[in-house]
């Protein structure tokens, strides 16, 4: 496929706040998506007041970036009327898409909003072109895919779908035990239920087995002697992957993570948007560039899988011995302004730094670079040797020219 003809691939990334929609936007994001207060699927999150929404769409719209809400939950009756009315008091809102899966919700959405972008969430486990087909005719325009399908399965389903549906697609993120998220051991084990928004992550949880008479004995289904993570999956990364998600008819590549840090939002789409960039500018000279992944590994992570891209996921993408992360980098700091006369740059601190760190910096569109914590000032222009106070505004004397939402990172 060639360039001239390709339809760029969409970057879709989480915007679990305002702060991480703006990150998200300047980072090189698409769309962004977000829950409000109510009504997504992302109650720890911090999601988004009405205010926020509309200054974020705001940010977002001028800049080119679109917007997509999440109003995935599985209603109960006592949503109803709390829905309606929230949808009626940010409806002058121009968003650009909602996120759907419970087809009462889009009844409800269609009545107030008759004009409105329906986007059906992966929760509605769209896993074939014949259910896709109802999802149109029911005013669907993208299929958000349940994670279980195989790029082929995909690529089936865009060749026969009405045309102008689009397919939007995980890339990034945790994957969850359960058929794409419809998972109800957090719902029986401590009554917080998923499918309104309140998973508590059981399946990361560690497990042993015990027979019924025989309190205490632990039978040996253990990796270890510590125990074992039998529900726990590793992490999907498609970054090695664009070409064939483009080709299998994918619209949006979509990263999960609306509870992650500024930190991981910024770094993970740094490191799609390099990707999808050299990809779709030139397809047939097209090649992975592995610092592309050393980036994306900065992040906090799991280990890595293809999830059931390529095929069904076998004992080799589940991490039987622990559900922890890899945290190699601590995000220290962002930029908040930057006199290029003087080269310092004012910094909210993020994580303790020390005079002497040896520390990497790296901005929207531009690679890192690397310098030492030569001066470290508090906000007076006090000369300090530690900045151990959260969220403690700095001054710091930068190598290279920077901006406002670089961010500072060292390694641990």
């Amino acid at each position: 496929m060639s360039s001239s003809n390709m339809k760029k691939l969409e970057l879709l990334a989480p915007a679990g706040d305002l702060e991480k929609l703006k990150i998200a936007v300047d980072y090189g994001a698409d769309a962004v998506y977000f829950g409000g207060e109510m009504f997504s699927l992302r109650a720890g999150a911090g999601n988004l007041s009405i205010s926020e929404i509309e200054e974020g769409v705001a940010y977002a719209h001028e800049r080119n970036v679109k917007c997509h809400m999440a109003f995935n939950i599985f209603a109960h009756n006592e949503d109803i009327e709390p829905l309606s009315d929230y949808l009626k008091r940010i409806s002058h809102i121009p968003i650009d898409a909602y996120i759907v899966s419970d087809p009462g919700v889009i009844c409800i959405i269609k009545e107030i909003l008759p004009d409105a972008e329906l986007h059906l969430s992966t929760q509605a486990n769209m896993t074939n072109y014949m259910t896709a087909k109802f999802w149109h005719m029911q005013g669907v325009k993208r299929l958000v895919l349940a994670r279980e399908l195989t790029l082929g399965e995909i690529a089936e389903i865009k060749e026969n779908i009405p045309k102008g549906m689009e397919l939007e697609a995980f890339a990034h993120g945790a994957m969850c035990i359960s058929y794409s998220g419809r998972c109800l051991l957090s719902n029986f084990m401590i009554e917080r239920d998923a499918n309104r928004g309140q998973c508590a992550h059981p399946c990361r949880w560690k497990y042993k087995l015990v027979e019924e008479k025989r309190p205490g004995e632990y039978y040996p289904v253990e990796e270890d002697g510590r125990g074992t993570y039998i529900l726990n999956s590793k992490d999907l990364c498609m970054l090695a992957h664009i070409p064939q998600m483009v080709n299998a008819g994918i619209t949006s590549a979509k990263i999960e993570g609306r509870m992650k840090s500024v930190f991981y939002v910024a770094t993970i789409v740094s490191a799609y948007r390099r990707a999808i960039d050299a990809y779709c500018s030139d397809p047939a000279h097209y090649e992975f560039d592995p610092q592309w992944m050393r980036e994306l590994e900065k992040a906090s992570h799991r280990e890595f899988t293809t999830g059931f891209y390529f095929n069904k996921p076998t004992a080799e993408d589940q991490n039987y011995q622990t559900s922890a992360y890899t945290r190699e980098y601590s995000f220290i700091g962002m930029v908040k302004s930057y006199d290029a006369e003087t080269k310092m740059a004012v910094v909210e601190q993020r994580n303790k730094m020390v005079a002497g760190d040896e520390i990497e910096v790296f901005g929207p569109g531009r690679e890192y670079f690397t310098q030492k914590l030569t001066i470290l000032q508090d906000e007076e222009g006090q000369p300090i040797t530690s900045a151990p106070h959260p969220q403690q505004i700095l001054r710091i004397k930068m190598e290279e020219p920077v901006a406002e939402k670089y961010i500072l990172r060292k390694k641990k």
